[in-house]
This record gives structure tokens, sequence and C-alpha cells, in this order.
């Protein structure tokens, strides 16, 4: 009974160690930090980079229904969703909402 499932044991216990273990010490050690430290600031800035960078990637060569899109588009959509994310107030959630909009609605005005 335990052999058919071994394989998901081992793929558990190995993403458990993988990731679960640095997030606990993370938890442990960032009560620790001082909100205002040089340290702090430096990985908000490379988390922030992270993003971004996943974002100019999805941006720029997407996957699927976007792939098919124009550059122009994309970068439009996201831009406008930037400035609309900061004029009213920086509510990621609109800042979010309003590129999918236009998105979608260019692309099934277009056809797509």
């Amino acid at each position: 009974m335990i052999a058919e499932y071994w394989t998901f044991i081992v793929i558990a216990v190995a993403g458990f160690l993988a990731t679960d273990i640095w997030r606990w010490l993370g938890v442990f050690t960032g009560n620790r930090l001082d909100e205002d430290s040089e340290a702090l600031y430096w990985v908000r800035a490379v988390a922030t980079a992270l993003v971004m960078a996943v974002t100019a990637k999805l941006i720029v060569f997407p996957n699927g229904t976007l792939a098919g899109s124009p550059l122009w588009l994309r970068l439009a959509a996201a831009g406008i969703g930037f400035a609309v994310f900061l004029a009213t107030g920086r509510k990621v959630w609109i800042g979010v909402a309003v590129p999918m909009a236009l998105l979608v609605a260019c692309l099934w005005w277009v056809g797509f």
C-alpha cells in the first residue's frame, strides 16, 4: 500500500526541505531585523527587481493568447495600468485590473 505512494512522499519531503525550512528560518530571523536596516532595504530592492523582471518577461515574451497580440498593446496596457495605479493612491487591485481589462477588451475587439 505504501509503495504506491512512495513517489508522492519523496516529492512532498523534498519540496518541504527545499522551501519550508528556509521560510521558517526567515520567520525566526526576520523577527530580529530592524525594519529600517540597510539589509532589509537591500532585500526589498532585490525582491522588487525580481518581480519586475518576471513582469517584463511576461510582457515582452508572453505565452498563449498574448503571444499573438502586438507588443505595443501589451506595453500600452502595462503603462496605462501603472499610471492608474499611481493615480488611485497605489491600489494594487486597480493596477492589476485595469491592464487586464484593457487587454481583454482590445483582444476581444480585434477578434483573438
